[in-house]
């Protein structure tokens, strides 16, 4: 039977404890990752569309590295863009620093907001552990 391990990297400690959620779960090969949005250890939303895009995906690298992960091994990929989508050139281009050989399937919607104010995007990803080393 697998286990159930609560990832928590160093950094997102404050998640967990007063937020109550966990920034990943693993579960066997497994990790299931919460949204991640643009925001620095202080829970402050970066400003620019390019920054807090990069700080989102580098908040995501940081729950797989956790986990013993990387990009390469996330399979499926949601995000959750404010209102319009207006900056979806910008988000691609981010996204492609760090997916540079296996891309994940991905799914985008547009919602009307956030739990906090000037938060662009939020990204939700699983990974199956050990596909990187494919």
């Amino acid at each position: 039977m697998p286990s159930r391990r609560v990832i928590i990297p160093e950094g997102m400690e404050n998640i967990y404890e007063t937020y109550h959620y966990a920034p990943g779960i693993l579960v066997g090969d497994n990790l299931y990752l919460s949204g991640q949005v643009g925001r620095d250890e202080a829970l402050n939303v970066v400003p620019g569309a390019e920054a807090q895009f990069t700080q989102a995906f580098e908040n995501v690298g940081k729950v797989l590295r956790a986990a013993g992960a990387s990009f390469d091994d996330v399979v499926e990929m949601e995000t959750w863009f404010a209102d319009d989508m207006a900056d979806l050139k910008t988000f691609m281009a981010v996204k492609d620093r760090f997916f540079t050989g296996h891309y994940p399937t991905w799914t985008g919607f547009a919602v009307k907001g956030f739990s906090m104010t000037g938060i662009l995007v939020e990204i939700k990803c699983k990974a199956v552990l050990g596909l990187s080393s494919e």
